[in-house]
């Protein structure tokens, strides 16, 4: 027989009950229990439902109350010292102190002692838009089997008659996804070993079958010595006892193939979406009595299987490897919506194209049964689409694209004085990212409007409140340029995607991006253009209230299409420069409407990188073209700002500089200004703001704080080239917070531009 499984599931919930139930309890609404109950029933129905899909194990370890690498640093007994945390300490109060940072209030309140520690440092997973928290390492640190967690869940699923198969990040990209002060994190992999001998020891005893241990890192480049590692470190973990299906995925595996193939576990998990042609060469290199775990049904995307084709893919395979071939996604299900029953809007023409998370599980339990000569309980065949993907306009606009479309008028010098003269801003100006809070107000309005309970009119009305409110407040705190505040923005994808042609926006595709934070990515499943202005109204407004410069934003064309669900018919580089075309006609418009600033964010440009550097340059080549034509609209007395947050920039500095964006705003908080040590070095030649607080911690920090930041930030980066603003957008914090936040920042600028500014001759 051929097995199935899953590599993860969402956490969410059908309702994003765990969302609702994490900020409960982060509100001191409900207690640790009650959020405990709330991750046990969820975890209970999505095994249910992996159950009654009819995958043969079901996934546990994958669950996580705000992310499964922190949950692994509490397993391994890793908690940076830092935290000062003590043995009182209750395990789930240190988890949320690590996620979330602690000061003021909650740090008095804290049973460990009231030491004031900002969060550990979040970036990307990957090529995902899920952020994972960074391990930290010094020479110092040891680890031990050091939490329950994972055996207690374990011990659930097996209460509840499930077939388990446990879950684990391997020790190798668990140090690599890690960071270290002093030292090199592979240094510590003897000592992290016996720690997961120890669990994998326990995991055993308790008569699981199969561990599921993710080395997600060998489809990465890898530096030799992290090569050679992989064998002692796998031999010592086979002392375990264990049977190990090592799980790859996000990438081809290449020159780690054969490595992969030899390693001394008893089965390979293989992405046979992003490297189909690896399929097949696993298949001929792992040894016949090892597990040849074949992810591929797409794990990453929406689109629904053409199972006809992969059943012609894998049977041959079938024929070779007996009942030693299993199927499953590609990767965890983690990055796409749970339910597609849940769409009850979706048209017609894409609906049948599309299969969520439990769709895609009817999909590989219908793969095995076909392969195991069943009738499938569902059809094999690929529906094809019922409405028109080509529009004419599009595609003849993009090949009339010329050079100059790409290019501003005058390089960033000229340019620069023209603004200057323009904006008359201080030496390091401050402003925000874009977005302020979303209150309750905000929420209400937006479900009153969406449910037909208010009108369109008094829809605008309200929005336009907020915005007055909003302008007020900046205006009062002393920025120097202002952001309307994105009162009318569910989110900086999804409310462009209602507003653009080739886009779909679901009612409830959420998808968890950090924590709390769920997105629900659009679709773009046809040609791409802008029928009308989608933000003018709201600038424009926003301007006319104050005599400061006022941002126009907009979500730059990499971004919308690496946070959406990308249509598979095309190359993305064409859909892509589809979306900059579309961008640019908005930023034309803004400037014409009198906005002196606009901002188009690419948070995700980083993300987007290929893993593998031999796909780099072709990527950054389209990339920056899409970015440079959405920005060419734009004259040389406007001034052109970009955002990117949470992700290592450093090797790509030259395709940033190439973007030619006037301001950068980047994250750089957490990670204590170090980014800007990879400008400095690259003498970055533009205008840059770093972070100066993390918005996605509660914490305040003082005006001290924030100076020290910018004088680091000073030491490396010149004055001049300075802008002052937060690491990202406020809607997730409170009016409360964000006011506080700000006032430190105004006051860290005006402490900096004393220090900055030529002191007077000494007198006699």
């Amino acid at each position: 027989m051929t097995p199935c499984h899953i590599l993860g599931f969402p956490r969410l919930g059908k309702n994003r009950e765990l969302k609702f139930a994490l900020e409960s309890h982060w509100r001191g609404q409900t207690a640790a229990a009650e959020l405990e109950a709330t991750a046990r029933r969820l975890r209970a129905n999505h095994w249910a439902l992996q159950r009654a899909a009819g995958l043969d194990y079901v996934s546990v370890g994958d669950f996580a109350l705000y992310d499964h690498v922190l949950n692994h640093v509490q397993l391994l007994g890793c908690e940076p010292a830092r935290f000062g945390f003590g043995a009182e300490t209750p395990e789930i109060e240190r988890y949320f102190i690590m996620a979330r940072g602690r000061a003021g209030e909650a740090a008095a309140a804290c049973s460990c002692g009231g030491h004031s520690s900002a969060a550990l440092e979040m970036t990307k997973w990957f090529d995902t838009n899920y952020h994972y928290l960074v391990p930290e390492f010094d020479a110092d640190t040891q680890f031990r089997l050091a939490s329950e967690r994972l055996f207690d869940e374990i011990a659930e699923a097996q209460a509840q008659g499930h077939r388990v198969k446990a879950q684990l990040i391997g020790p190798l990209s668990f140090l690599w996804l890690g960071k270290s002060q002093g030292m090199e994190r592979l240094e510590l992999l003897d000592r992290l070993l016996p720690a997961y001998g120890a669990i994998l020891s326990r995991i055993k005893g308790m008569g699981v079958e199969w561990v599921q241990i993710d080395e997600p890192i060998l489809g990465l480049d890898l530096p030799p010595a992290w090569r050679t590692a992989f064998e002692p470190a796998y031999h010592r973990l086979a002392a375990a006892g264990a049977d190990l299906l090592l799980a790859t995925y996000f990438s081809p595996l290449r020159e780690n193939l054969t490595l992969a193939c030899r390693l001394p576990v008893a089965g390979l998990h293989v992405d046979a979406v992003r490297a189909p042609e690896e399929l097949a060469q696993a298949a001929d290199w792992l040894p016949l009595n090892k597990v040849l775990s074949a992810g591929v049904v797409d794990g990453r995307n929406v689109w629904k299987s053409d199972l006809d084709r992969l059943l012609g893919v894998v049977a041959p395979l079938k024929a070779k490897r007996a009942d030693r071939l299993w199927v499953s996604a590609s990767c965890s299900l983690l990055h796409v919506p749970l339910d597609l029953g849940a769409e009850t809007a979706l048209g017609e023409d894409i609906k049948p194209l599309l299969a969520f998370g439990l769709q895609k599980l009817d999909e590989i339990s219908a793969l095995a049964h076909a392969l195991n000569g069943d009738a499938a309980p569902h059809p094999l065949a690929a529906p094809t689409a019922s409405g028109q993907r080509q529009d004419p306009a599009v595609q003849q606009r993009l090949a009339r694209l010329t050079p100059e479309a790409e290019r501003r008028a005058s390089p960033y010098a000229r340019r620069h004085t023209l603004q200057q003269a323009r904006l008359k801003l201080p030496p390091l100006p401050t402003t925000t990212i874009g977005s302020f809070p979303q209150t309750a107000d905000i929420r209400r309005a937006r479900a009153a409007h969406k449910a037909g309970g208010l009108d369109a009119a008094g829809y605008r009305q309200a929005m336009r409140e907020e915005i007055r409110h909003a302008v007020a407040e900046q205006e009062a705190l002393g920025l120097d340029v202002l952001v309307h505040g994105e009162a009318e923005r569910n989110d900086m994808v999804e409310y462009f995607s209602t507003q653009l042609q080739g886009f779909a926006a679901t009612q409830h595709g959420w998808v968890q991006s950090y924590g709390s934070r769920c997105v629900k990515p659009p679709i773009i499943w046809s040609d791409v253009s802008r029928p009308a202005p989608m933000t003018v109204e709201w600038a424009a407004y926003a301007q006319s209230l104050t005599s400061k410069p006022v941002k126009g934003m907009l979500t730059g064309p990499v971004t919308l299409l690496q946070w959406s669900f990308v249509r598979d018919d095309q190359p993305r580089a064409t859909t892509c420069l589809q979306i900059a075309l579309a961008i640019r006609d908005e930023v034309a418009d803004l400037q014409h409407a009198g906005i002196a600033v606009i901002q188009i964010d690419e948070p995700a440009l980083r993300e987007g990188l290929p893993l593998r550097r031999a796909a780099w340059e072709d990527y950054l080549d389209w990339s920056v073209r899409a970015f440079r034509i959405a920005a060419g609209a734009a004259d040389d007395a406007t001034q052109i700002h970009t955002h990117m947050c949470y992700a290592e920039f450093n090797d790509i500095l030259p395709a940033i500089a190439a973007l030619d964006a006037d301001v950068i705003t980047i994250e750089a908080s957490r990670s204590n200004m170090e980014l800007l040590e990879g400008f400095a070095r690259f003498s970055y030649p533009n205008a840059i703001g770093p972070g100066v607080y993390d918005i996605h911690s509660p914490r305040v920090p003082d005006s001290a704080e924030m100076a020290a930041a910018l004088e680091k930030a000073a030491g490396v980066i010149p004055a001049a080239q300075l802008w002052v603003n937060p690491d990202c957008g406020l809607k997730t914090r409170s009016w409360e917070e964000a006011r506080a936040a700000l006032a430190h920042m105004v006051d860290a600028a005006g402490l900096m531009r004393a220090r900055l500014a030529p002191q007077p001759p000494a007198r006699d």
